[in-house]
């Protein structure tokens, strides 16, 4: 072993890594990299797959608890974008149990449009709103203004 080859390998010496060894090692890294980006995106997929979006009436009974007076009535609608291919109906009456006390039911049944007879959902609510009870009288054909 001559000097020079002592002095080569000895514990000042500096050895980098060739060009090569640089261009597999970020091969590799990448390759991991794009791997786990797939399972992950592969991942969310699966799981937007599984969500089921319902409806239910929580939007309307909501939207109606808002208001101070109801009047008997139907309405319907859809509900847009946000959800495209259902319709809605809500039936605001008196309550059968006590007619003239102003506690109203809601009832809101929510269907695939253009087959009313799939029924997705259905909820019936109650409201106390005194200042909208009707006349006697008045029924189902509408509201009194109060006095």
């Amino acid at each position: 072993m001559s000097i020079q080859d002592a002095q080569a390998n000895g514990p000042g010496t500096r050895t980098a890594l060739t060009l090569l060894e640089v261009m597999l090692a970020t091969a590799f890294f990448f390759m991991a990299m794009f791997a786990i980006l797939a399972l992950v995106s592969g991942t969310l997929r699966n799981a937007r797959a599984l969500q089921r979006t319902e409806v239910d009436g929580g939007l309307l009974a909501a939207e109606l608890s808002l208001t101070n007076r109801l009047t008997e009535a139907s309405e319907s609608g859809d509900f847009g974008d946000l959800y495209p291919g259902r319709a809605w109906r809500r039936d605001v009456y008196l309550a059968p149990v006590a007619p003239t006390n102003g506690l109203f039911q809601a009832d809101f049944t929510i269907t695939r449009k253009g087959n009313a007879d799939a029924v997705e959902s259905q909820m019936s609510i109650l409201l106390f709103r005194p200042d909208s009870q009707s006349g006697i009288g008045a029924g189902m054909t509408g509201m009194t203004p109060p006095r």
